[in-house]
């Protein structure tokens, strides 16, 4: 199995009449995704390469039973898109786009709260999700994938998601589902959402987390782990060299007020039962590890 999206998983990508819409739409549709429809009010009717235009969501829903998006929306659309999707009917938003104001991330991650419950957001400015061999929505590159299981990745920094994917890959292992949930400060899935999916997940055998500074998502996940994981958990922890006070890759990552610091993390999810890499490929030679012992 695998979590969130599988080859049922129908698509319809938001802004596919786009550069970068156009290219990643059409790149997941050679993986074989289920990219069934692409949205633009002004050129509804249209088709990009077999890929039919609607004017929104829901007429794309209608005609052709889409159940995910994936947004390459600029951002300061973004907020309507996100509503655009949720009204739609789809279960399942990607949204891709980096950028997105922070105020307009808090807007549309409580509207979905309150009154679309039942559809999953991932994102925004993150790399997408990928079910190794069923499905890839968003930017990452499947030939890095392996599929087959039985590990599981959730990755908070999209150049480290793609590291770990080929770790595994030259170690031989194979990914259920690996979800790249971004790094901006209002994510739409946070670590515990997808920590929750791999543990109900029969096919997840084990899980691979990678964290970074800034926030309290990873002592979060920690004290779920602590509490209601029964499989492995083998994280990388980012910047543990990063001075306080400093940045690192997006708006999620800083460290303020001594909190939030790559060692605290660390301890948090060592505490917590977890293996710890100190790189990434010391996270895939433990995970090398786990693997050889669930055999």
């Amino acid at each position: 199995m695998s979590i969130f999206v599988d080859e049922t998983t129908k698509v319809v990508y938001q802004g596919l009449t786009g550069s970068q819409g156009r290219y990643y739409g059409l790149l997941n549709r050679a993986y074989g995704t289920n990219v069934v429809a692409g949205t633009n009010p002004k050129k509804a009717g249209t088709d990009i390469e077999g890929i039919p235009v609607f004017a929104n969501v829901a007429e794309a829903v209608a005609e052709t039973g889409a159940n995910a998006s994936c947004i390459f929306i600029p951002a300061p659309g973004v907020r309507d898109a996100v509503l655009d999707a949720a009204n739609g009917g789809v279960t399942f938003i990607a949204v891709i786009t980096e950028g997105v104001p922070a105020h307009d991330e808090a807007w549309f991650f409580n509207e979905l709260e309150r009154n679309y419950p039942h559809v999953q957001l991932l994102g925004p400015n993150c790399p997408g999700v990928i079910s190794p061999g069923k499905c890839n929505i968003g930017i990452t590159a499947g030939h890095i994938a392996k599929p087959g299981g039985p590990v599981g990745i959730v990755s908070r920094s999209g150049t480290l998601t793609y590291q770990a994917l080929y770790e595994l890959q030259q170690a031989d292992i194979g990914v259920t589902t690996c979800v790249g949930i971004g790094g901006d400060p209002v994510p739409g899935t946070s670590f515990i959402d997808c920590l929750k999916a791999f543990e109900a997940d029969p096919d997840t055998k084990a899980v691979m987390m990678i964290g970074e500074i800034g926030g309290s998502a990873e002592e979060e996940a920690a004290e779920f782990i602590a509490r209601h994981m029964s499989k492995p958990v083998v994280a990388y922890i980012a910047g543990v060299t990063a001075p306080p006070g400093k940045k690192m890759g997006h708006a999620g990552a800083i460290v303020s007020g001594g909190k939030g610091t790559a060692q605290a993390k660390i301890e948090a999810l060592q505490a917590a039962g977890a293996q710890v890499g100190a790189n990434p490929t010391e996270a895939g030679q433990l995970m090398g590890d786990v693997v050889a012992k669930l055999a």
